[in-house]
This record gives structure tokens, C-alpha cells and sequence, in this order.
């Protein structure tokens, strides 16, 4: 028989709506997971973050709901968190759009001198070349966090600040290609309202803002990252946050395998499968890395197995309705997922079970 481990190698990366709640609502399975995921100190047994593509609110706000929920310890990442580590920009004039407290959101995550559309919008007519005092300070980036609510008058000033390096109010130069950075949370095309068809989403919104830029200047769009899953920065930034844990609890073992649970096809496994091949083929380069990185799907969010096809006519069924972004090729293999469980407890059974882990 194998020993069992009592300190952990690996971290969970737990994706929140559709796993562990639904709207406000826990799903049971998830409290019996977090009794085992939880000592009687109220510390997390291994190394867990929840990452959740959610972009339009303070990440403290979702923590606190979060413990309120299921009363487990803060350690969530939003779609924005990477942002932390971008500090080159931190102490510039950003643009920022999206909804919710946009400047706190930015502040919190280090901006010194964020400006959001509708402050743009007020100095628009005010815009003087020649008046210093009045004009505002060149802006040097773009920051899309989530779906606007007034998408023709964000469109319209980001393209502005896109198409004059900066300088909203100034003549298009389409020369200035490429374009001051942009960068953008979470790239999800729809989403599930409760009780309701799907509505657009961010990714919606870019698609229109990559559009309206090729019509008017003949070139692509281009993003300096793009963040929330499946997106790369995404599982480095939370691959990050394990090992903080680990290092802070004092486990020596090197993390060697993550675990992302999640209820999406085309954002946790997608995600969790490119980060994974991202792993194995840096291997050699990265030894501070995790070697792998595996994707377990639960069936209590919008993953139904008994409407699921045939994994034959899986694949081009899945090309077709595909929501990915512009800059993420589809590609088959990697909607297949590593595991597939009913919920969120039995995919800790199934871990704890494959690490032969056993908390002291």
C-alpha cells in the first residue's frame, strides 16, 4: 500500500458560480467539500483559490460573500487580480471601463491615476489643445474590466483614445499603429442570467470594439494580455497565489500538480488544458512551476451530462457554438476534460484520492 501524504504537493483552483454556489444559493455538496478542505482552525488543509471570471466588483466584496456563504478563508481571484502584477502601468493615467466602483476596483489593484469613461466624457467638450490646465493627462492605456452600460459612448471614446495615442479630442492618426496597450478581463461572450436566455457579456463588447476598429483603420485590434479564463496570465497569476499559501504555511513539498475545478467546457477546461500543455512544454525552463495542471468538471452548473453528445460529434458540435475569443483558436482536445464527478465534494474524494493525501 502507498503512504499517505500528509502535507500537500498540488493546490485546488475552485471556479465559484455553478460549483460551489448558485446566484446566492450554496450547493450542499460544497459545504460537505469545505469540511474536509477545512481544519477545525479554520485554515485550508491544502492550498485552494477560487477564481471566478466575475470582473465588475471589489474582489473583497466577493470574498466576504463568499465566507458568508460557505465560511471559508478569503483567498478569492477575480478575472482582473493579475492586474497586480502589470506595476509598469501603475503609476500612469489609465482609462477604465466597465461597471460598479471602476476607480476603487483599479485603486485597489494598484492604479495611482485611473480615469473612467464618464470623467472623460464631462471633459470631452472641454477638450483644449491649448488650454494645459484644462486638457487631461495623456491617457497611455486602455483598461476594459467588464461590459459598460453605455456601450455606444464607451465605444466611441476608447476608439477615440485608441485612433490619438492618448489624446482623446485630437485628429485621427491611423499611423499610430500599434495602439496604446490594452488590456482586458474576461473574455466570456455570454452569460447565464438566472431563469433566462443567455445575455452578452464582455467578450460581446470586445467583439464590437475589435470590429469597429479593423472597419475604421484596416488593422487588428491588438491586446498587451487578456485576463480571466481561459486565459494564460490568468492560471500563472493563481498558480502564483498557491504557492504564496504554501510558502506562508510552511509546506515544504514543491507544488507539483493543480486541480481546476470548474462547470464550463470552454472557460475552466479549456483554461485548465491549455495551461497544462503550457506546463509540460516549459517543463524544462520553469522548475519553480507546477508540472501539471488538470480539469475536473462538476455536473451542478451548466456542464449536463444527459445532454451531452457523443464525444465523435463533441467536437465539431463544440467548433460551432465555440464562444471563445478572436486570439484563442478552438481547439478540440482541450474541452475534453481530465475527470468528470457529479459535484464539487466527490471532486475532492477524487483528488485526495489520487494524491493519496490524507490531512493530519
Amino acid at each position: 500500500s502507498v503512504a499517505l501524504s500528509v502535507l500537500p504537493s498540488f493546490g485546488f483552483l475552485f471556479d465559484i458560480d455553478g460549483v460551489l454556489v448558485r446566484g446566492k444559493t450554496p450547493i450542499p455538496a460544497a459545504k460537505t467539500a469545505f469540511q474536509k478542505l477545512v481544519n477545525s482552525q479554520g485554515q485550508f488543509v491544502v492550498p485552494v483559490v477560487f477564481v471566478t471570471n466575475a470582473g465588475n466588483c471589489l474582489r473583497q466584496e466577493k470574498a466576504d460573500q463568499l465566507s458568508q456563504l460557505l465560511g471559508v478563508p478569503d483567498q478569492v481571484m477575480m478575472s482582473h487580480s493579475p492586474l497586480r502584477m502589470f506595476k509598469r502601468y501603475h503609476d500612469k493615467c489609465v482609462l477604465v471601463s466597465g461597471q460598479g466602483p471602476l476607480l476603487d476596483i483599479a485603486q485597489d489593484l494598484g492604479f495611482g491615476q485611473p480615469i473612467t469613461i464618464e470623467t472623460l466624457r464631462e471633459k470631452h467638450p472641454l477638450l483644449d489643445v491649448v488650454d494645459h490646465d484644462r486638457r487631461p493627462d495623456v491617457l497611455v492605456t486602455v483598461i476594459l474590466f467588464g461590459e459598460p452600460v453605455r456601450w455606444e459612448t464607451n465605444l466611441q471614446l476608447i476608439i477615440d483614445v485608441l485612433l490619438t495615442s492618448g489624446y482623446p479630442g485630437n485628429p485621427y492618426h491611423h499611423e499610430n499603429y500599434p495602439h496604446i496597450p490594452v488590456l482586458a478581463c474576461n473574455m466570456d461572450l455570454m452569460w447565464v442570467a438566472e431563469a433566462q436566455s443567455p445575455r452578452f457579456g464582455h467578450g460581446t463588447f470586445m467583439v464590437c470594439l475589435e470590429n469597429i476598429y479593423k472597419k475604421i483603420t484596416g488593422k487588428d485590434l491588438k491586446y498587451e494580455a487578456l485576463m480571466g479564463k481561459p486565459s494564460k496570465v490568468t492560471y500563472q497569476y493563481a498558480e502564483y497565489l498557491i504557492r504564496a499559501q504554501a510558502a506562508e504555511r510552511q509546506w515544504q513539498h514543491p507544488i507539483h500538480t493543480l486541480y481546476a475545478v470548474g462547470d464550463n467546457l470552454m472557460t475552466d477546461v479549456y483554461g485548465a488544458n491549455l495551461y497544462n500543455r503550457y506546463l509540460e512544454e516549459n517543463s524544462r525552463q520553469a522548475s519553480a512551476a507546477a508540472a501539471h495542471c488538470r480539469s475536473v468538471l462538476v455536473c451542478t452548473g451548466v456542464y449536463n451530462p444527459h445532454t451531452e453528445v457523443p464525444l465523435d460529434t463533441r467536437a465539431s458540435i463544440a467548433e460551432t457554438v465555440f464562444h471563445g475569443h478572436r486570439d484563442f483558436r478552438f481547439e478540440p482536445g482541450l474541452v475534453e476534460p481530465d475527470h468528470i464527478v457529479p459535484d464539487v465534494d466527490a471532486a475532492v474524494d477524487l483528488v485526495f484520492q489520487l494524491e493519496n493525501f490524507a490531512p493530519n
